[in-house]
């Protein structure tokens, strides 16, 4: 047996999205969704789960670049400059689509889907970022995905909910006060 066959699998995103509504219900918590390239599977994963209105507040899908600066706060000057590929971007809209919608937790996907580059990136380069309650950080992860447009969506999904998953049982532990926070992806941001 190769270490590849020993490998644990992925969890499926409706698992993954079982696991955080369990998480945001014991902790008497809510949920927003900001998405881009993932155009609402996010939230479609979310909402497949019976019960998930008890803490899932909604979402919104910024597939424009414009609809990611007017509805959701992101920074014009930042997309003008970088464009919205952008692990920042990523964690502005993670951030704007929580206290847009009220929720206590923001989770948020940008990137290329492909088939085509997008804004100088290559399918398959997606951010995805998770913004904790309050005055709590930001973390976001840059993920380079393979495949078709179905996967590269499909795997955004799945990491952005593992995201969410880990920082729900991070923070629960009480170690997310005590982290650095230095601006480098994956960090927790003010």
């Amino acid at each position: 047996m190769g270490a590849e066959e020993n490998a644990p699998e992925e969890p499926a995103a409706e698992e993954l999205a079982a696991e955080v509504l369990e998480l945001l219900v014991r902790r008497g918590q809510t949920l927003a969704v900001a998405e881009s390239l993932t155009g609402g599977l996010v939230a479609a994963a979310l909402t497949g789960v019976p019960g998930a209105s008890r803490v899932f507040r909604g979402s919104v899908t910024a597939y424009a670049t414009e609809v990611k600066r007017r509805v959701l706060g992101v920074d014009g000057a930042l997309l003008a400059e970088r464009g919205a590929v952008d692990a920042e971007v990523a964690r502005q809209l993670a951030r704007g689509v929580r206290e847009r919608l009220g929720a206590d937790w923001g989770a948020a996907t940008t990137g290329v889907a492909g088939p085509d580059p997008q804004d100088g990136q290559w399918p398959g380069t997606v951010h995805v970022a998770v913004s904790a309650p309050g005055t709590g950080g930001v973390v976001a992860q840059r993920l380079h995905l393979s495949g078709d447009r179905a996967r590269v969506r499909a795997g955004s999904v799945r990491a952005v909910l593992a995201l969410l998953r880990n920082e729900l049982i991070f923070t629960a532990a009480g170690a997310g006060q005590d982290t650095e926070q230095n601006g480098d992806d994956g960090c927790l941001q003010p």
